[in-house]
């Protein structure tokens, strides 16, 4: 049997995003998938979770799961066997895109999750197919289904979050850098800069998918994971 396999999911999501994987997955690997749920930090999210995850883990995270797994191998390099990042960023928020948070945190708490959801995975994010409105109302009840007391976690998490570079720099590891071709909220360049800055890092755009190809194009990334825990571990 595979390593232990933890996944981090993104934004307002639950382990519903990454159901195909699971599925598919789970059936020679232990999956875990764990929640971005506690803390209004990230390293606070990431000190939580290293108390109730496996001993050593592969390690995928996805949007702001990604940026809880960079943190994770910052504070527990020795227990993280690979790290898959998918469709996230290293950078911390701009000063205006945090400053833009605070209205979709007020709207939260007046019970606008709809609204918040709206502006965070707009519609244009995910491009033009037939599971387009599928996946669309998925994550609104993911994000409804959480509520507004997680998402105002989540949106400070972010806005606090910081600069991981130096974390990539550092990463010995099997590494996967995954993203969709047509993701807007990290697009493939942003990708392509992580993978230069993590030595012998794999970087994979998934074709025609925007910002949640587990759920887009769930073949192509469960093949892309599955490669990725395949990896040798040449680097260690």
């Amino acid at each position: 049997m595979a390593e232990p396999l933890v996944l981090l999911p993104g934004l307002m999501c639950d382990a519903r995003v990454f159901w195909p994987q699971i599925a598919e997955l789970s059936a020679t690997t232990a999956v875990t998938i764990a929640p971005l749920t506690q803390g209004e930090r990230i390293e606070e999210i990431a000190s939580g979770l290293l108390d109730q995850l496996p001993k050593r883990f592969a390690l995928a995270g996805l949007g702001m799961g990604g940026a809880v797994a960079l943190e994770l191998l910052r504070r527990a390099p020795d227990r993280i066997i690979r790290i898959a990042l998918i469709d996230t960023s290293p950078l911390a928020e701009t000063p205006q895109a945090a400053a833009a948070r605070e209205l979709l945190i007020v709207k939260a708490r007046s019970g606008r999750m709809s609204d918040v959801m709206q502006h965070e995975v707009m519609p244009h994010y995910l491009p033009s197919g037939p599971d387009k409105g599928a996946i669309m109302d998925l994550v609104m009840d993911m994000a409804e289904t959480l509520g507004p007391e997680i998402y105002v976690r989540q949106a400070r998490a972010l806005q606090r979050g910081k600069d991981q570079q130096a974390v990539l720099r550092k990463c010995k590891i099997p590494a996967l850098v995954m993203c969709g071709e047509f993701d807007k909220i990290n697009p493939v360049k942003r990708h392509s800069f992580m993978a230069e800055l993590i030595p012998h890092a794999r970087l994979t755009v998934i074709n025609g998918a925007g910002h949640l190809p587990t759920l887009e194009r769930p073949r192509q990334t469960t093949a892309a994971l599955q490669d990725w825990m395949g990896m040798p571990f040449v680097l260690q």
